[in-house]
C-alpha cells in the first residue's frame, strides 16, 4: 500500500464530513455544492486508482474513459449546438437564447486549436483555456448535482404561505413557463389542511399590458383559488424584490414556513438570494421544457457565478498566472 492509497480516501472522506456539516448547517450556500463535487470527485479517483489494480478491469476502464471522452469531446458540444438552433426558433434570437449554441461551438474549436501549430506561448494559451473549461465545468456540475439534491431535502407540507414568482407574460396571458409554477402551487396549496396565502410576485416589464402578479392572479382565481387568499406583489423586476417586497406583505406570516415557488432550474439560486436577504424561505421548482432547460441552466450558473464574482475572478487569476509561468519557465 502506497501513501496515495492512504491519502486519497482521506481526503474523500474529510472533504465528504466537512459537505454533512454545511449542509446541516445551512444548506442554501453554493459552497456546499463545491464541498459536494470535490468529495465525488476525491471518491472517483480513488475508486479508479483501485480499480486499475485489477487487470481484469482494465480493458472496461478503457472502455468507460473512451465512452466518456467521446460523449464529453463531440457529443456534448453537438447536443448544446442543435439545443442552441432549437432555442432560437422556438424563443427568438437573443444573447441568453444563443448562451447553448455559443457554448457548443466554443468547445469545438478550443478542441481543434489543441491539433494547430501555435508555438508555446500559443499553446500555453490554450492549455491555460482548457483548464479554464475544466474549472468551469467541474462547478456547473457541482452546482447541477447539489441542486437536484436540494430540491429532495425540501419539506414537503406545513406552509403558511407559498410565493409564486413571475416570469413574463405574452401581452396579457400566462407563458406556459409561469403556469408550470402557478400549477405547482395550487397542488402545494391543495396539499395543506389549512389553506396558505399565495403570495404572486411580479412588476410589468417591456410589452406586457398589465402586471405580472395581475396575471397571476386571474388565473388562480379561475382555477378555483379564494381570492381573500391570494395576495398581490406587483413591483419587483429581479427576483431579489421578488423576495424581498412579497416578504413585507407577509407580515406576522413571515416568522413561520415560507416556500417560494419557481421553475426548477431557478431554485437553488432563489434559496441562496433568500440566505442573502436573511429571509428563512425554502424553494421548490415547476417543470421546464426539455429544450428550454439546457440554456436556462447556463444561465443560472453564470448568474450564481457573477454573485460569487471575487472568488471567480481570483481563481481565473490563479489558473491564468500558473499557464504564464509555465510558458515562462518550461
Amino acid at each position: 500500500m502506497t501513501v496515495t492509497d492512504v491519502v486519497l480516501p482521506a481526503c474523500a472522506a474529510a472533504a465528504l464530513l466537512v459537505f454533512a456539516i454545511r449542509l446541516a448547517r445551512e444548506p442554501r450556500r453554493l459552497g456546499n455544492a463545491v464541498w459536494l463535487g470535490v468529495a465525488l470527485l476525491l471518491t472517483g479517483l480513488w475508486l479508479l486508482r483501485t480499480a486499475l489494480h485489477l487487470e481484469w478491469l482494465t480493458p472496461v476502464l478503457v472502455a468507460v474513459v473512451a465512452v466518456v471522452g467521446l460523449v464529453v469531446a463531440v457529443v456534448l458540444p453537438g447536443a448544446l449546438i442543435v439545443n442552441g438552433v432549437r432555442m432560437v426558433r422556438r424563443e427568438g434570437r437573443s444573447i441568453a437564447n444563443l448562451l447553448s449554441f455559443l457554448l457548443g461551438v466554443g468547445i469545438l474549436v478550443l478542441e481543434g486549436l489543441f491539433f494547430v501549430p501555435l508555438g508555446r506561448w500559443g499553446s500555453a494559451l490554450v492549455a491555460t483555456a482548457a483548464v479554464l473549461g475544466c474549472y468551469f465545468g467541474f462547478l456547473f456540475a457541482s452546482l447541477l448535482g447539489y441542486s437536484i439534491l436540494y430540491g429532495r431535502l425540501r419539506r414537503r407540507t406545513g406552509f403558511d404561505a407559498i410565493i409564486v414568482l413571475g416570469c413574463g407574460l405574452a401581452g396579457d396571458r400566462v407563458t406556459p413557463l409561469l403556469a408550470a409554477r402557478l400549477d405547482r402551487a395550487i397542488r402545494l396549496y391543495d396539499r395543506e389542511a389549512t389553506p396558505p396565502l399565495l403570495v404572486v410576485s411580479g412588476g410589468r416589464g417591456p410589452g406586457e399590458t398589465m402586471s405580472e402578479a395581475e396575471a397571476m392572479d386571474e388565473y388562480l382565481r379561475s382555477r378555483g383559488i379564494p381570492a381573500d387568499r391570494i395576495r398581490r406583489e406587483d413591483r419587483a423586476t429581479t427576483t431579489g424584490e421578488n423576495l424581498a417586497y412579497s416578504a413585507e406583505l407577509l407580515g406576522d406570516v413571515r416568522p413561520h414556513r415560507v416556500l417560494t415557488v419557481t421553475s426548477n432550474y431557478h431554485v437553488f439560486r432563489t434559496a441562496v438570494e433568500c440566505r442573502r436577504l436573511g429571509l428563512p424561505f425554502d424553494a421548490a421548482g415547476a417543470p421546464t421544457a426539455r429544450y428550454f432547460l439546457p440554456s436556462a441552466l447556463l444561465r443560472e450558473f453564470a448568474a450564481l457565478i457573477l454573485h460569487y464574482r471575487r472568488t471567480t475572478i481570483a481563481a481565473c487569476a490563479l489558473i491564468v498566472g500558473g499557464g504564464l509561468a509555465l510558458a515562462i519557465f518550461a
